[in-house]
């Protein structure tokens, strides 16, 4: 289906710079744009592109200003990656949905199963599991009994999803992704470690996203609790009894030892460890690979480094480290003139 300039720039609030009779049918990259293609820049390290990109339409920040002209038809708006984020999402809700279950299935008699549900061959839905309307369920994935699943989630092939957990509406479960095994619980004994019975559940709520192979374990007692909006990467690892406050993001790797509180809105990169027990306070922001040992306490600190410490300081310190082959050498230097002073003095 197309759509012309004028109909994206309307849906957008934006300005057209150009024609706004162009029509577009599906979306690029900017650096690789097609005719009868939308593209966005946002990055100006992308801006080069924009001068010589095929793409007949490219959304741009309303401060953008141009070096050289631009063939491409623009549309200018506060903030060009939002933009097209929503242009995606609108695409992707526009395209049929499936429904249905499919005879190669398993689906327990007592399950509870919503309306236009789709549920692919070889997906298993366990005694008393509860699925709400407009949920998918693709090839191979489990939903555990007496899960409860809401409406407009999507649940990818061969995602496990343990006994009794809750998963919120338009939750996005990807492959290969673990809700609710044990937690990592043992007590050491005289003949080795007996393990601790984990009998709680894990809780989802709406809007969260899990990337594939991410784990999150279910609580000893009570619910590990994933909130509101949160977005976890793939190979994330969430241990038992964590709570994760809303619209918390983390990237891939990162790793969440037991019992730990994680306020709202905080922003995790990539290979981030965080110790258990510990709390962690709204708006946080930990760089790559920090190991945060403790508790932070004041909100909007941003920490990185082993141990994770705050980032101005890091950044002192990181000059210090660069320097401290000149610096031994000084002060090896000063040493030896003091030695020779000390040696001068008693003669």
């Amino acid at each position: 289906m197309d759509f012309s300039a004028r109909q994206i720039a309307d849906y957008l609030h934006g300005v057209i710079e150009g024609n706004e009779n162009a029509t577009v049918s599906t979306f690029s990259k900017i650096e690789e744009g097609l005719p009868g293609t939308i593209t966005f820049l946002a990055n100006p390290a992308y801006e080069q592109h924009i001068y010589d990109t095929k793409a007949t339409i490219v959304l741009v920040n309303d401060t953008f200003k141009a070096a050289k002209p631009v063939s491409a038809t623009l549309i200018r708006v506060p903030n060009a990656y939002e933009a097209i984020a929503s242009l995606l999402t609108l695409y992707e809700q526009s395209k049929p949905r499936k429904t249905g279950i499919h005879p190669l299935a398993f689906v327990d008699p007592t399950a509870q199963i919503g309306s236009d549900c789709y549920i692919e061959p070889f997906a298993v839905v366990g005694a008393h599991a509860v699925i709400g309307d407009s949920t998918q369920l693709y090839a191979h994935s489990t939903v555990g009994e007496g899960v409860k699943v809401g409406s407009h989630t999507i649940i990818y092939p061969n995602v496990t999803i343990y006994h009794d957990c809750i998963i919120g509406n338009r939750v996005i479960l990807h492959s290969g992704c673990v809700i609710g095994a044990d937690g990592f619980g043992f007590a050491p004994s005289a003949d080795g470690y007996e393990k601790i019975p984990q009998i709680g559940i894990v809780t989802i709520e709406d809007d969260v996203e899990v990337g594939a192979n991410t784990c999150i374990d279910r609580s000893t007692m009570g619910t590990t609790l994933i909130s509101r909006g949160v977005k976890l990467d793939n190979l994330v690892q969430v241990g038992h009894n964590v709570t994760i406050g809303p619209n918390t993001v983390m990237s891939a790797q990162v790793g969440v030892a037991g019992s730990t509180k994680i306020g709202a809105a905080c922003t995790f990169g990539g290979k981030v460890g965080i110790a258990g027990h510990i709390h962690i306070a709204d708006r946080t922001t930990a760089g790559a690979t920090a190991a945060i040992p403790g508790h932070i306490n004041k909100e909007g600190t941003t920490v990185i480094g082993i141990p994770a410490i705050d980032a101005r300081r890091f950044a002192r310190c990181n000059a210090v480290f660069r320097n401290l082959p000149d610096l031994a050498a000084e002060v090896q230097a000063l040493k030896r003139e003091l030695a020779e002073i000390k040696k001068n003095s008693k003669d």
